[in-house]
This record gives C-alpha cells, structure tokens and sequence, in this order.
C-alpha cells in the first residue's frame, strides 16, 4: 500500500511540474465579442499610440536579466463615448513584429478597461519591446490610455514600475 501511495505521490509532482501555462494571454475577455461589426462613422477622428513594454530588463550587467510579466491596459477615458482600437500589435526589441492581438476592430464602452497580458516567461519581447494601437474616438471626445504594468517577484523581492503611451502620427 506505502508504495502505491509513493508512486501515487511521485507521479503527481512530475504531473504538476508540466509546463501547461500560456506565454501570453489576451486577457480573459473574449475578443469576438468586443468586435465592433458595423462601419464605424466617418466623423470619428483616428490615433496611433506607442506603448513600451519590458519582459525583460538589465541587472547588473548587460548580461544579466530579469524576466517581468507585463500587464497592458487599454483604458477608455470617455465618460459617455465609446472607444474603438482597430488595430494593436506587439514588437520585439529589434522592432520585429511578434503578434497581433487585436486585428478587426473592437470597442470599449465608456471607462471600460480591457488588458492584455504577456506572461512572465515569454522572453520573445525582450528589454525593448513595444506595442503599436491604433483607435478611434468621437471628435472631442478625451483620447484613451494606454499603460504597462511589469512586476516581478522572487522570494520576498519585487520589482514593478509603470509606463504610459505615447500618442504618435
């Protein structure tokens, strides 16, 4: 019976050791239903924003690293008007496109925030990497947010600091 049980054990540990977890995620929201199917008006006034994002930043030396998980958050400032993103696309340090998460538009209804989140092992982004969104708003409506939260935890150290986007032509 003692052996059962220690092999019971021994293959729940090499279980729970697999690597199931995701290097990134979309948040949990599903993307479908937040896309915008109508025409949008042509009244509405487009923007681009840059955002940095680390997954990854220097200690030390250039030679050693951190790993971060990165949360990204879209923020619609709008009171009373909806945000449109048609377009957001992530990039690697040397500018190489990596994935396009949003590729048909969505919207986000007044002071609705959605997140994307690039997971602490996901290295692919690097120190440099960087976010491109394009959007949509109301003519006089307040532009949307776009920040970056990356964290990191070991033992009973942290580290986390913040970014803020860039509008940009």
């Amino acid at each position: 019976m003692k052996t059962v049980l220690r092999l019971c054990c021994l293959l729940f540990i090499f279980a729970s050791c697999e690597d199931k977890e995701p290097k990134s995620s979309d948040t949990n929201l599903n993307w479908k239903q937040r896309m915008h199917t109508t025409t949008l008006p042509d009244s509405l006034e487009s923007g681009s924003t840059y955002l940095s994002v680390y997954s990854q930043i220097y200690s030390v030396t250039e030679h050693v690293t951190h790993d971060l998980t990165a949360t990204v958050s879209i923020r619609n400032t709008s009171r009373k008007d909806t945000l449109y993103i048609t377009k957001g696309e992530y990039f690697d340090s040397q500018g190489k496109h990596l994935n396009t998460y949003i590729d048909k538009t969505i919207y986000l209804n007044p002071l609705e925030t959605l997140a994307i989140v690039i997971a602490e092992k996901d290295k692919e982004g690097g120190p440099g990497a960087n976010f491109i969104f394009d959007w949509q708003v109301k003519p006089s409506t307040s532009e949307p947010l776009f920040e970056s939260v990356m964290i990191s935890t070991s033992g009973s150290q942290g580290l986390s600091f913040t970014t803020q986007g860039k509008k940009i032509d």
